[in-house]
């Protein structure tokens, strides 16, 4: 029963792959994956958590084993994104689940939560920006490339496409690099580099910067709905700062913090220690 399982399903004409695991009737948590990632970031933590949880993690159009419409035939937005995501859970016929967000999962969840607050049961963000204090220097290619779409510019900002650029997210700042299973940079490496994927890549870049202005409207949306939140941080992220994870709790009345000494993906090296903290901050209610 609590097996984790590898399924498609198709929402909107895209094939949709999930990864689900644990007992239906359990609480349910959806986890929303990050760039350059998939599904599969999650791998670890599906094990952590599936005897108490049921867990349900899609993988958007453009990555891993989802369908990868090419740019022309598919809007790659985060607009698109979360629409095609919301319709997933429907598809589903989740009515309340407790969201994870993990990078770009940020920007597809905010905008599925403040779409749709009635299927949020709690909130935890893992390295997810919603502030501009959390923007960094590190993602001066983006800005760039967001001002002035040059080929120069496009060049630098497609150093992140790279090998060396998708090893960098995974073990920049890390404390035992010993620890980061190499599988997942080989995996999410395999396809970024299949024919027509960096096109997505660069389009949903470029649309990141329509992410910026709303971080307002979901500050608004957290102070307006007050969501328990859990915020989980590798605070040596080079992308996005510890000072912006802070930030939350200038609209968030009921929010916990974990800090881990390490970079952009945390369940990288302590996927133990989050699955017992986010299994202790979901029971908390349950305990009390």
């Amino acid at each position: 029963m609590n097996s984790i399982t590898y399924k498609n399903v198709l929402v909107d004409g895209v094939n949709i792959f999930y990864i689900e695991a644990g007992d239906p009737d359990y609480p349910s948590i959806v986890l929303l994956h990050g760039f350059p990632s998939s599904s599969f970031m999650f791998r670890n933590l599906i094990d952590n958590l599936k005897e108490k949880y049921h867990l349900i993690a899609p993988t958007y159009p453009g990555f891993g084993l989802s369908g990868m419409p090419s740019a022309k035939e598919f809007n790659y937005s985060f607009d698109h994104l979360a629409e095609v995501m919301e319709r997933f859970i429907d598809t589903l016929a989740i009515e309340k689940a407790s969201f994870l967000m993990h990078d770009y999962g940020g920007p597809v969840g905010f905008r599925i939560i403040e779409k749709r607050p009635e299927l949020l049961e709690k909130m935890i963000v893992m390295n997810a920006n919603a502030y501009i204090e959390g923007l960094t220097e590190s993602s001066r290619p983006l800005f760039d490339y967001w001002k002035n779409p040059t080929v120069k510019n496009k060049a630098n900002l497609e150093q992140l496409l790279t090998l060396e650029g998708t090893k960098f997210q995974y073990y920049n700042g890390v404390t035992d690099s010993l620890l980061i299973d190499p599988a997942i940079v080989y995996t999410d490496q395999y396809f970024l580099d299949r024919k027509g994927n960096k096109e997505i890549q660069l389009t949903l870049l470029y649309d990141y910067q329509n992410n910026v202005p709303k971080y307002p409207k979901w500050q608004m949306l957290f102070r307006k709905i007050q969501p328990e939140t859990l915020i989980i941080w590798g605070e040596n992220d080079t992308f996005f700062s510890k000072k912006g994870a802070l930030k939350y709790k200038d609209d968030l009345k009921n929010v916990e913090y974990v800090f881990y000494p390490t970079g952009h993906f945390p369940l990288e090296e302590f996927h133990h220690e989050i699955g017992k903290r986010i299994d202790d901050f979901l029971r908390k209610k349950i305990l009390e």
